[in-house]
């Protein structure tokens, strides 16, 4: 059989897949917080006919005859671009300017998010639309009491209160935490991120400080999805799709051709 058939299927394989991570970008470009997926391709390995040889005396050197047997997936990376922020004039909308992730915990188990859209619960727990709680320094709540008049929450992620005295009083600080490699991170749906081998492990820091971004209250980040460049991306897609399908098809006419000598 022709290599160019099995590098055409492969092919559209590998587009079929680019094809999937452009459709989910599109689909998340009013997801808060969402960062947009990237499909790398690489080749795949290439059969030798023969090898370079080194020059001589008398004749100079050749170099090496290979045909390649195709195109693999490479990478489906995580893009950890900042999104625009919108203002929303909300109080408990925080958005992050710069890196790092707000920690919400749903029992014993962690998770990073960048979406900051949070709520109160009937005990004055912060929490997220999911009603996971939203760490703060020390790995604790962050509670404000439902007597509370006003709330208002830095840059630096102090949530402080006036309570029913008309006392300035705080609640906490929100921490967010800083990994080695972003990227690593797992999405596990809902708007969360979860810790891997290769993302390392995370630090809790206060916003503003080692590295970490600082807090922008009342605003929220939106998706980092680009819709030109998406649309551009999967005109490539489609044209590459089809191309790998003409070679499967052409592969086809000299297969036909080869059968029909004998007739």
């Amino acid at each position: 059989m022709l290599r160019s058939m099995y590098s055409g299927i492969g092919g559209m394989k590998n587009f079929q897949t680019k094809l999937d991570v452009i459709g989910n970008n599109i689909a998340n470009v009013n997801t808060y917080g969402f960062k947009k997926g990237r499909t790398i391709f690489k080749d795949l390995v290439s059969q030798q006919i023969s090898g370079a040889s080194a020059a001589t005396a008398a004749r100079g050197g050749t170099n090496p005859k290979q045909v390649g047997l195709g195109s693999t997936l490479g990478a489906i990376d995580t893009v950890q671009t900042q999104g625009s922020l919108q203002t929303t004039g909300r109080s408990l909308d925080l958005a992050i300017s710069g890196d790092g992730f707000f920690i919400v915990q749903d029992g014993n188990n962690d998770y990073l998010t960048r979406a900051g859209n949070f709520y109160l619960d009937k005990n004055g727990d912060l929490v997220n639309e999911d009603g996971l709680y939203v760490m703060g320094m020390g790995n604790k709540k962050i509670n404000i009491p439902t007597s509370a008049k006003s709330i208002s929450i830095g840059a630096d992620g102090t949530v402080t209160y006036v309570d029913d005295s008309d006392t300035l009083k705080t609640a906490g600080q929100i921490a967010l935490a800083k990994l080695p490699n972003p990227e690593g991170l797992e999405k596990v749906g809902n708007n969360l991120y979860q810790v891997t081998t290769n993302s390392g492990n995370m630090n809790s820091n206060a916003p503003g400080t080692k590295g970490a971004g600082k807090i922008v209250p009342g605003a929220l980040e939106m998706s980092n999805v680009d819709l030109s460049e998406e649309f551009t991306e999967m005109i490539v897609a489609q044209r590459g799709f089809q191309a790998n399908s003409r070679i499967i098809t052409t592969s086809d006419q000299i297969l036909e051709e080869l059968v029909n000598l004998k007739r």
